[in-house]
């Protein structure tokens, strides 16, 4: 399982940006970020043909998560913006889960390199 997370930027309170992942596989897809000083926390996901989603209490109504698998692509939608949304994004893939691991990191097997998001005031 190959990953490659993109689409992060500088980007003003209150707006948008769109992330995604290249993402190989018949996976499970996550995206987790990282601030500085602060633990690696579980974001959002997606199962393999989109049928289910999850998404961490801070984010529920701001982002969305799809995927296009003919794209091989997981993308996670976000608007309007914070601050305390500026992190390190990473995506993960993994293959065996439950409802109950998909939001810890342990879950997840296969990373791909973070992508920044800095959200300015």
């Amino acid at each position: 399982v190959q990953l490659q997370a993109s689409g992060g930027g500088l980007v003003q309170a209150g707006g948008s940006l769109r992330l995604s992942c290249a993402a190989s596989g018949r996976t499970l897809v996550g995206w987790f970020r990282q601030a500085p000083g602060k633990e690696r926390e579980f974001v959002a996901a997606i199962n393999w043909i989109g049928s289910r989603t999850y998404y961490a209490d801070s984010v529920k109504g701001r982002f969305t998560i799809s995927r296009d698998n003919a794209k091989n692509t997981v993308y996670l939608q976000m608007n309007s913006l914070k601050p305390e949304d500026t992190a390190l994004y990473y995506c993960a893939a993994d293959l065996q889960y439950s409802d109950y691991t998909v939001p810890r990191y342990s879950t997840y097997d296969y990373w791909g390199q973070g992508t920044l998001v800095t959200v300015s005031s």
